[in-house]
């Protein structure tokens, strides 16, 4: 039986929206399309959110991201068989950045894991590819309880050097206590709250999951106690300036952990994995091409999808690029050849026609002082 195209008009859906999507309105954010999602890209101004998380704090709606919570008596060996980090090494209550990876070693998506314990784990994904990562994982584990809370549950990142103690004033447990990668479980507006301090802007800061009540009235709240509401524009140029990934852009499943430079998430003492005969030949032969950080030697800004050049030839491209406010410089990511790849080399990018001159320099741009 053959298999026949889907007809346009059904594929068509509308966007979803997150539970703080009222939220948003009352407060005249501009929304936008975003992996399938209607989400805020802006309140007060990309620069003043950007400048509040880099000074103060900020807070984002990320409820769009995937929630998932395993269970299982032997799930920690079948999850260790899906990425190339040792999640054997986290103790209950520690988190792991890492990456879920094809037998071609290509990226599926950067997730956290948490470890409850070694039957119980929180996973988060990426937004756009929710669908994908639970697809993908409910394939590869078998005998485990799988729940998806995405829907049911509102995630707060809040974010900058007074995060600490704005928290703080909400729960009772000692937060200064609580470690880079660490999270808690704890009652919060009379609820119960899933705290981890992790985020994806380069300060110190948390990542809040909640029921959909408590986290309406935690917005509210977090608002009356001054948060600054950031959206989409701000979470990537604070990115950006952390030099941390976009999956969909500076990653993706043609690209390998080691070709995007995150080559430190594997452990290569580990037993075999997905993908890891495609990783060791890598690390023996080394990659064709690196994701490397870059300099614009100008104030001009170099966009996804820009040619890098080299005497006029085309080397690579850009991924992710912008002039953030904090350094005040453009800055980039971008793939070229693994020879062209060291800290000091120049090349060119091509911008609006013209071969505007750029060097690879050391990661990340911006380093915090809170953190």
């Amino acid at each position: 039986m053959g298999i026949h195209p889907i007809p346009q008009r059904i594929i068509m859906t509308k966007n979803k929206r997150t539970p703080l999507f009222a939220a948003h309105g009352k407060l005249g954010a501009r929304m936008v399309p975003f992996g399938g999602w209607d989400m805020p890209v802006q309140y007060s101004g990309l620069s003043a959110e950007h400048s509040a998380v880099r000074t103060q704090v900020g807070m984002f709606d990320i409820s769009h991201m995937g929630k998932f919570r395993l269970e299982g008596t032997d799930i920690l060996e079948q999850l260790q068989s899906l990425v190339p980090s040792n999640l054997a090494k986290l103790e209950p209550g520690q988190a792991q950045y890492t990456v879920l990876i094809n037998p071609e070693a290509g990226i599926i998506d950067d997730v956290i894991f948490y470890c409850q314990s070694p039957e119980q784990w929180v996973v988060i994904v990426n937004g756009a590819t929710c669908t994908k990562d639970r697809l993908w994982l409910e394939a590869h584990l078998s005998g485990v309880s799988f729940t998806d809370d995405t829907d049911n549950q509102i995630l707060i990142a809040l974010q900058g050097p007074q995060a600490v103690e704005v928290l703080q004033k909400l729960v009772s447990v000692d937060l200064g206590r609580l470690g880079r990668f660490a999270f808690v479980t704890t009652e919060l507006l009379g609820g119960s709250a899933f705290i981890a301090r992790t985020g994806y802007t380069g300060e110190d800061g948390f990542e809040i999951m909640v029921p959909v009540e408590t986290g309406l009235k935690l917005w509210e709240t977090f608002l009356a106690l001054g948060v600054v509401p950031c959206g989409l524009g701000a979470r990537d140029t604070l990115r950006l300036e952390a030099a941390m990934h976009l999956y969909g852009q500076d990653m993706d499943e043609t690209t390998t952990p080691l070709e995007a430079s995150l080559g430190w998430v594997i452990d290569w003492q580990k037993p075999e994995f997905i993908g890891h005969e495609v990783l060791r030949a890598q690390k023996a032969a080394g990659t064709a091409k690196r994701l490397v950080g870059f300099e614009v030697q100008s104030r001009q800004i170099a966009r996804h999808g820009y040619p890098i050049t080299l005497a006029g030839e085309p080397i690579g491209v850009v991924t992710s690029g912008t002039l953030p406010p904090t350094i005040n410089r453009p800055i980039g990511l971008g793939y070229v050849p693994t020879a062209l790849s060291a800290v000091g080399t120049v090349f060119d990018i091509e911008i609006r026609g013209k071969q505007i001159p750029a060097i690879v320099v050391k990661r990340p741009f911006y380093r915090s002082l809170s953190k």
